[in-house]
């Protein structure tokens, strides 16, 4: 069973957890949103590699002004460098310090690379491992090298949606009603489209119901149009040991080529057992939640 309950904070505040009859606090103060936004941006670019002003409106949803105040203001800092020549805007090694401190997806990745690779060699269809990070999922190894039979290119660090993702569904139906509550209030709290469902919580409640039934979560469908073009859709499992969760797998497909039903019966099980593999491999090489 799933325990999940959202209450809302006065008539406009965002929705908080509650576990037990006891309420969550938001923080007292309201979020910088002009920060929130400067590090949008920063994210874009960098999983971009080179953006203009009008890639960073499509992601992002800012006005255009509103992304070139940022732009500056990023250049500023040495973050992002612009080229004028081609008005493109990338990052600057300074980045890298960003990152510094975190270093889990890289423990991760290492583990489940081989793991991935052999489970690839089996069905063809390229895979993801991603470990839940507070409002997103990190990718932390992929089997997408560019020559699949879906050609995206996303190297491990990139970051996904939860709530509309097959990784992050499979991730937040299998985790613990605590931890449940907690991403759910602060994607809640966070103003990105692709955390609506978070503020409806008998739908959601419903939705990961029917992934704990059934063993698997798959791809929203309105992310698929518009991240892929509504070509690719994907399913995932947890990556659990003795009721601890570490991560998601999952495996890409394309529509026209594998359908729901053709999928769960030929893959689902590998994909299950290849997610068994590698919880048994975090743990017995202390690379779990935490370590």
């Amino acid at each position: 069973m799933i325990a999940l309950a959202i209450v809302r904070a006065g008539n406009n505040g965002p929705p908080m957890a509650r576990k037990q009859g006891k309420r969550k606090l938001m923080p007292s103060f309201k979020p910088v949103i002009a920060l929130t936004r400067g590090l949008d941006i920063l994210r874009v670019v960098n999983d971009e590699g080179q953006s203009t002003v009008r890639s960073l409106h499509k992601a992002t949803g800012l006005d255009k002004a509103t992304i070139v105040r940022m732009l500056e203001t990023l250049e500023h800092a040495g973050y992002v460098m612009r080229d004028s020549a081609q008005a493109v805007y990338a990052p600057t090694g300074r980045t890298l310090v960003l990152s510094h401190g975190y270093d889990r997806h890289l423990r991760v990745g290492a583990i489940a690379e081989p793991v991935i690779g052999a489970f690839h060699g089996r069905v063809g269809w390229p895979s993801d491992v991603a470990i839940c990070d507070r409002d997103a999922m990190v990718v932390v190894q992929t089997t997408r090298r560019g020559h699949e039979p879906i050609f995206i290119s996303r190297k491990p660090g990139f970051r996904v949606p939860v709530l509309t993702t097959s990784v992050g569904l499979s991730y937040l139906a299998f985790c613990g009603d605590q931890e449940r509550d907690s991403i759910v209030s602060l994607l809640a709290s966070l103003p990105d489209a692709w955390n609506e469902l978070a503020c409806q919580p008998r739908k959601l409640q419903a939705m990961l119901g029917q992934i704990q039934e059934a063993g698997y979560a798959v791809m929203d469908d309105d992310y698929s149009e518009r991240v892929f073009g509504g070509l690719v859709w994907a399913m995932a499992v947890p990556v659990r040991h003795a009721g601890q969760i570490f991560a998601s797998i999952n495996m890409m497909m394309l529509k026209n080529e594998v359908s729901r039903a053709d999928a769960e019966r030929k893959f689902l099980g590998p994909l299950q057992e290849t997610a068994a593999q590698l919880a048994e491999a975090l743990v017995r090489k202390g690379a779990g939640r935490g370590v």
